[in-house]
């Protein structure tokens, strides 16, 4: 009877295991490496999810160019972000479906509150862009293991809090707070008043608002805070909202003779224009800031592409994206060394991505053992002397998470109270 090639090669690699030979390496194996993308494509989050995808292409192309991953090329499998329920349901498409090798991506916090535990259930790994802010995920995710998250959503607003402190204490007292009404809004707004407290700066809070995330109407917002006047405004507004809410500000005059913390508000930093952005607003950039006097080769490489390509400067969530594709990479090779050359286990790739280090576009990052990002963040106070038609900062001020996102196992308000000032 004659054998096929298939049996042939079926029977003697089944005698050459029964006589403790080694077993054909797993990078033999054919087909691309499969990374879902989960990225939002409409309303004011936008602009951030089409940065991290592009983010993510820009380390895919390289990798592939590179010789892929253990000889195999990425193939990306991209689907949209929108409500947690939706999200959730193309999560399971992307594993059960398309059949991933892992997933990256996610933005918003409610989404990513959703997405932690089907991660979770389905052995998913799951490398967050954003997505987690601290109370949501202690409470919903305290020790995942296929879901690895981002930098704490507070960093930011520690970051500027702490500038704020430092640069402006005795010039204001009366502050107001314009946040999204969720978690991570409330979250911000709750460390930026813990951190004044902390440094012993007394504050009149005259008015808390919390409009609903994707709002582009604020019109009574800025009438309520003209009528509370106050010294201050701070806001964590990240996305299409921010320009909004400024436009409207400025118009109704609300810039004048007001300070503002915008502490996330350079992920739209292209439509924070010079004619609604005063100078000398606290302007956050969170983890990469597209002129960066300093920045790395691979930096300028991408943000070179990025403006090639798109006619655009790039923001953070860029860094976020291309850092999972890069720290996966670099897991999966390290895991299959350890497993003598043979492609690694979904268990083996989660365990070396804890404590995995790369050259990320902003600067090392890594993921802590506790599967939380730790980079650098960047802010400063807004110019107008540029070439652009929007602000930009100058000079940049840069903290690590080491000293701006609270150590493992420790609450954030416990961490912030134990701060030596």
């Amino acid at each position: 009877m004659m054998t096929s090639r298939r049996r042939f090669l079926k029977l003697t690699g089944a005698a050459a295991a029964a006589v403790g030979l080694p077993a054909a390496p797993a990078r033999a194996q054919s087909g691309p490496v499969k990374i879902g993308v989960l990225a939002a494509k409409a309303g004011v989050t936008a602009p951030v999810g089409e940065s991290g995808l592009r983010g993510v292409q820009f380390a895919t192309d390289r990798i592939n160019a590179g010789g892929g991953i253990l000889g195999r090329r990425i193939a990306l499998v991209v689907e949209e972000e929108s409500s947690p329920k939706d999200t959730v349901e193309r999560f399971r498409k992307l594993s059960l479906s398309d059949k991933v090798d892992v997933v990256s991506g996610a933005v918003s916090t409610g989404v990513g509150l959703a997405l932690g535990p089907v991660a979770e259930e389905m052995k998913t790994i799951w490398l967050a862009w954003d997505a987690t802010t601290q109370k949501g995920v202690e409470e919903t995710m305290p020790k995942p293991r296929y879901s690895f998250r981002s930098c704490d959503n507070e960093c930011e607003a520690v970051m500027a809090s702490i500038l704020t402190a430092k640069n402006w204490k005795g010039a204001f007292r009366r502050v107001a707070g314009i946040n999204p009404d969720y978690s991570y809004g409330r979250d911000n707004w709750a460390a930026f008043l813990a951190i004044m407290k902390r440094h012993g700066i007394e504050v009149e809070v005259v008015s808390e608002l919390w409009p609903k995330l994707g709002s582009t109407d604020f019109t009574s917002h800025v009438a309520a805070l003209q009528q509370a006047k106050p010294d201050l405004v701070f806001s964590c507004f990240w996305a299409g909202d921010t320009p909004i809410f400024m436009k409207q500000a400025h118009a109704a005059g609300l810039t004048q003779g007001t300070k503002f913390v915008l502490t996330t508000g350079g992920g739209v930093h292209e439509s924070m224009k010079k004619a609604f952005t005063p100078e000398g607003v606290l302007l956050g950039y969170n983890s990469m800031y597209f002129e960066h006097p300093r920045a790395s080769a691979l930096m300028k490489e991408f943000v070179r592409w990025h403006h090639e390509q798109f006619k655009e400067w790039p923001n953070y969530e860029s860094d976020h994206g291309y850092f999972t594709v890069v720290a996966y990479k670099a897991a999966v090779e390290r895991a299959a060394k350890a497993a003598g050359g043979r492609w690694p286990s979904v268990d083996q790739i989660v365990a070396a991505l804890e404590g995995v280090e790369v050259e990320s576009l902003s600067g090392p990052r890594r993921y802590r053992e506790d599967h939380i990002m730790e980079a650098t963040f960047f802010q400063g106070y807004t110019t107008h002397k540029n070439k652009h038609d929007f602000v930009t900062v100058d000079p940049v001020e840069a903290m690590g998470t080491k000293q701006i996102q609270k150590p493992s196992g420790v609450g954030l308000y416990d961490w912030i109270n134990s701060w030596k000032v």
